[in-house]
């Protein structure tokens, strides 16, 4: 299925944003940042006492790398109005010189939500929230002078948008249902879903939902680009699926690329998170480029 596709694959790892302690999260994005990966993701739960704030955090960490790339994996829209989350990824990609990209989720755990103020949304409320955001930001980063938006639950009333983006940020949504996969396809720039909610074999119909979104809205498939959010360890055997030594990872990645129409992979290591960093930018990831690249019809 990739082969249709046929984006460049990339790679990244996840910094889970830990307050205690408070160098956690920038050690880690530097051994991302020092060992050739592309993206740096941040899980967004402002109610988790435990957490920094994600865009905060990310703020902290642009200054002490160079290279690697950031984006919440994926923002929390209902505690972030979108002309305010849009304003913040803008601030953040001039501040990093074109270092930002947009993870949006349309919100979980909404017991947590409604505990700090932010909204109970139904399905269909929650798929209208990611729409219309979508919307709200790609306006808030135009070239536009004066911004007007009059939905179902945001708008804009003559906004004077800036600082613009140094490049044009993607959103990539994170979500699983029939209505938001249509969404992804009709509207946004790429789809985050997760190994522990979408096991692989899972992947194929989901993708001709997006797909078929895609077609009726005029785009190509291939222009959406596909992150898959994989936990495990490299290691000794163990029973998860990517629990083991490098050559299982290759293999499971490479399998992932070329017959599940994956193309980024986000490392969620579950324990030694600096170290497995690592090993996954050394060992796995420049395999899986090879392998990939070898079965991939030249072009």
């Amino acid at each position: 299925m990739s082969s249709s596709y046929g984006r460049k694959l990339e790679f990244g790892a996840s910094v889970e944003p830990l307050a205690d302690p408070p160098d956690w999260a920038a050690r880690i994005a530097k051994a991302a940042d020092r060992e050739g990966l592309d993206l740096v993701g941040i899980q967004d739960h402002p109610y988790q006492r435990r957490f920094l704030d994600t865009l905060t955090l990310i703020s902290t960490l642009v200054p002490v790398t160079k290279r690697v790339r950031f984006f919440p994996d994926v923002a929390n829209l209902p505690l972030r109005p979108p002309a305010m989350l849009a304003k913040a990824a803008a601030s953040l990609d001039v501040l990093s010189g074109g270092r930002i990209e947009m993870g949006l989720g349309a919100g979980a755990f909404w017991d947590a939500i409604v505990a700090m103020d932010g909204p109970r949304r139904s399905p269909r409320e929650a798929v209208r929230s990611v729409e219309e955001a979508i919307e709200v930001m790609r306006l808030v980063w135009s070239d536009e002078r004066s911004l007007h938006f009059d939905g179902e639950l945001y708008s804009l009333k003559g906004m004077r948008p800036g600082p613009h983006p140094v490049h044009r940020i993607g959103i990539w949504v994170g979500a699983y249902g029939p209505r938001m996969l249509d969404l992804i396809g009709r509207l946004a720039d790429g789809w985050v879903p997760s190994l522990g909610y979408t096991p692989p074999e899972k992947l194929p119909e989901l993708h001709r939902r997006i797909d078929a979104g895609a077609q009726r809205a005029g785009r190509e498939p291939g222009e959406i680009r596909r992150v898959y959010n994989v936990n495990g360890r490299i290691g000794p055997e163990g029973a998860g699926l990517l629990e083991g030594a490098t050559s299982k990872w290759i293999d499971a990645l490479s399998r992932f690329a070329l017959e599940f129409g994956m193309d980024t992979f986000i490392y969620w290591p579950s324990e030694d998170h600096e170290r497995q960093v690592e090993l996954f930018a050394k060992e796995v990831v420049p395999a899986v480029r090879e392998a990939v690249a070898a079965e991939r019809p030249r072009t």
